[in-house]
């Protein structure tokens, strides 16, 4: 009896789908496993939890005065802020083809604004901002950015993802007026609560828990686009309250309304369309090496990078593994050299916007949570902040209590990482340990990294491990060293 070849033939392999058109092949759509309707739509939710920024960065950058007492006023302010985040986020999906946005990083924002403004004119301080954007731009290009994201332990790396879901939560649970600071006339040492005097109380904070609910339940339930469903549902019942109750802002001619809204009053704007002044485009001088003291400046330039370098680190980090492009060993992904270019450019694109240092956002993790794994996203939520540009006021519709509860819920799903963890390693377990808790409890990205690669080495040279040290860390932890103990570096040199 003959045998056919077809016979002794191996099994075939099953072969992913073919793309389908150039944009397909471009993002590599198919690929990574999504469609394009999938892509929108976690752009749609990405633009939705971060567009306070255009809101919220004005109120920082725009109402802080300089040395010179000159302010840069909200409205323009709003104007360049949704500006650089459209071009930069559409960048980082062009060229990075990944699901991460851009736009003026939050606490970058606060320290230009305050301790770098303040002590010289406003066009001076976007310069500095500038100059830190092309040092990280040169370490991009020079490898080195690359090599020190290569350098960090899995475990490291882990809780850094891990780190930044508790941070989200945090903002989420702030944001949204569940968590509030304890005022300093309580006459307690506790620095937090719950709600305004330790229990649950208004109507805001009803919808930030209805918000919480729902969108839990649509996240756990799977529902496609859930985290983007809950925020629409969370603002209509918040639009619903605010016509029915009234609850007001947070602050009525300066006096504090604990039951109002903490943000945005969730109304129809009028008009809403109104063009946008970017008028401080380009506005930057680079005189503040001369005006204010070469080592001033140097410091405060060194402390902008080293707080840019490490907190998009981390952030990377963190949506790679959430979004299944690192690989197995997280210690490489996609594209990593031109995610970490753009956002190098993006930096320096903040200072010449005058809008501040601009950053790969924490809150992409929102998209990325509803399905987003392609620069797509990315663009979809660029060109929505190229809408903003002349709905600025529509942006202000959807309360930061509609927008927390997507942050809670997504912290909740990256706190998941923790199961790479060994924990019963204690040289892994403490430096993970305050990498993750140092993230939400100083409210930095950075200082948590910080002291998980400090106490990483340090632990691991008492525990004559020292040439499991990678050269690199070293490098970074006596960076860190000098970044955490600025103040008493200020005081050998008289620096003020």
């Amino acid at each position: 009896m003959s045998v056919t070849t077809q016979d002794h033939a191996a099994p075939v392999e099953p072969t992913e789908p073919a793309p389908r058109g150039r944009l397909d092949r471009y993002f590599e759509i198919t690929h990574r496993g999504s469609t394009v309707r999938r892509e929108v739509l976690a752009g749609l939710t990405t633009f939705a939890t971060m567009a306070y920024i255009v809101v919220l960065n004005p109120l920082i950058i725009g109402t802080a005065p300089d040395a010179d007492g000159n302010l840069l006023g909200i409205a323009p302010v709003a104007g360049v802020t949704a500006l650089v985040a459209a071009v930069m986020t559409i960048m980082m999906g062009v060229v990075g083809r990944v699901p991460f946005a851009v736009a003026t990083g939050l606490g970058l924002n606060a320290f230009v604004a305050y301790a770098v403004a303040s002590q010289m004119s406003w066009a001076e301080a976007m310069g500095l901002v500038v100059v830190e954007g092309l040092i990280i731009t040169v370490l991009v290009l020079t490898g080195f950015r690359k090599a020190v994201f290569r350098a960090i332990p899995a475990e490291l790396k882990a809780a850094i993802a891990a780190g930044i879901g508790l941070f989200i939560a945090m903002i989420g649970f702030v944001d949204g007026g569940l968590v509030r600071r304890v005022p300093d006339a309580a006459g307690t040492t506790v620095p937090v609560q719950l709600g305004g005097d330790g229990t649950l109380r208004g109507w805001t904070t009803v919808v930030f828990v209805v918000g919480l609910l729902v969108t839990g339940i649509l996240v756990a339930r799977r529902v496609k686009a859930g985290v983007l469903v809950g925020i629409v549902v969370t603002t209509v019942v918040a639009v619903i309250v605010n016509a029915l109750a009234k609850p007001g802002p947070a602050f009525v001619d300066g006096k504090p309304n604990p039951e109002g809204w903490r943000l945005n009053v969730p109304t129809l704007p009028d008009p809403l369309i109104q063009k946008p002044d970017l008028h401080l485009l380009g506005n930057v001088s680079f005189d503040a090496f001369a005006n204010v003291g070469l080592m001033t400046a140097l410091l405060l330039v060194f402390t902008l990078v080293l707080a840019d370098f490490f907190d998009v680190m981390g952030t990377t980090v963190g949506l790679a593994k959430q979004a299944n492009l690192a690989t197995e060993d997280g210690t490489d992904m996609p594209r990593l050299g031109k995610v970490l270019f753009v956002d190098g450019v993006a930096a320096v694109a903040g200072g010449a916007g005058s809008a501040s240092s601009a950053t790969t956002y924490v809150e992409s993790s929102s998209g990325i949570a509803d399905g987003g794994r392609t620069g797509l996203t990315s663009v979809v939520t660029g060109v929505l902040f190229l809408g903003a540009l002349l709905l600025t006021p529509l942006v202000s519709l959807v309360p930061s209590e509609a927008a927390g509860p997507a942050l809670v819920v997504v912290g909740a799903l990256m706190i998941r990482q923790v199961k790479d963890i060994d924990f019963t390693d204690l040289g892994v377990a403490v430096p993970a340990f305050l990498t993750m808790t140092l993230m939400p409890f100083t409210y930095s990205i950075t200082n948590g990294i910080g002291a998980g690669f400090v106490s990483w080495v340090a632990i691991r040279v008492a525990q004559g491990k020292a040439r499991q040290i990678h050269p690199l860390l070293w490098a970074v932890a006596v960076a860190f060293v000098i970044y955490f103990g600025i103040n008493l570096v200020k005081a050998v040199t008289g620096v003020g």
